[in-house]
């Protein structure tokens, strides 16, 4: 579903933010991308997202390249940014009207999926208000919501958690766990590395632009008792 291969970031400043990063992430799997402020998570998300090219390397979503074929490797995936930022002078259900439209999604599928998810989240009463009106966790599940309503092959989540009311935050953790059992793909990013322990079929460590593992839970315990947490402070060395 996503290949990422040998793929490298280097900004003008001749700092690499991301260096020579494989991975490979399949149907049905939940991936959670972590690693120390700085460690090149936003930059490698925002490269598989197209918003920024790499230095190097391919990056193919459901085998589109996403330099070379942008527009058809989009139609595959969603994102949720780690930042709500949102046109806020259009009604909510204006927003979510548009994400729908850029999907082509059926009017009929639209109505349903905009109520169930948005009464999930509990902002359907809020539809009909300017987005300015909105709450940070608001916008956040409107977000969530809009990148829902094309149920997408490949979901992709940066700190999706931040600013989600705990209901919100089980909420989108069914939602995430339900899309893989129905064959769909989740990369996401976070620093709650409890919901990444308990949520992920494998885990993918980023230090410094590198990837230093990525491997099942169990694998990298290695029959540890240790939790994720501890493991990660260890092999990252992050104080």
């Amino acid at each position: 579903m996503l290949n990422i291969k040998n793929v490298s970031k280097t900004y003008s400043n001749n700092k690499k933010a991301v260096d020579n990063l494989t991975l490979e992430i399949k149907k049905g799997e939940i991936i959670g991308f972590i690693g120390p402020n700085g460690a090149g998570k936003t930059t490698t998300i925002s490269m598989v997202t197209g918003i920024i090219s790499p230095t190097e390397g391919t990056i193919e979503i459901n085998g589109k390249d996403i330099r070379k074929e942008p527009i058809e490797a989009k139609k595959n995936f969603t994102f949720v940014p780690d930042h709500p930022t949102i046109i806020d002078t259009i009604k909510g259900i204006d927003y979510l009207n548009f994400i729908a439209d850029m999907y082509e999604v059926d009017i009929q599928e639209r109505k349903e999926r905009i109520e169930k998810y948005t009464k999930l989240f509990q902002i359907y009463d809020a539809l009909s208000q300017t987005i300015n009106s909105y709450s940070h966790g608001m916008k956040q599940k409107l977000l969530i919501s809009g990148a829902l309503l094309p149920n997408p092959n490949l979901f992709i989540l940066d700190e999706p958690m931040v600013g989600l009311d705990p209901h919100s935050a089980k909420t989108l953790k069914d939602i995430m766990k339900e899309h893989c059992d129905r064959g769909g793909t989740v990369f996401f990013s976070s620093h709650v590395l409890e919901v990444v322990e308990n949520l992920c079929h494998r885990v993918a460590i980023i230090q410094k632009g590198e990837l230093i593992v990525c491997d099942t839970l169990d694998n990298i315990k290695k029959n540890s008792s240790a939790t994720l947490e501890e493991i990660f402070l260890e092999m990252t060395k992050y104080e």
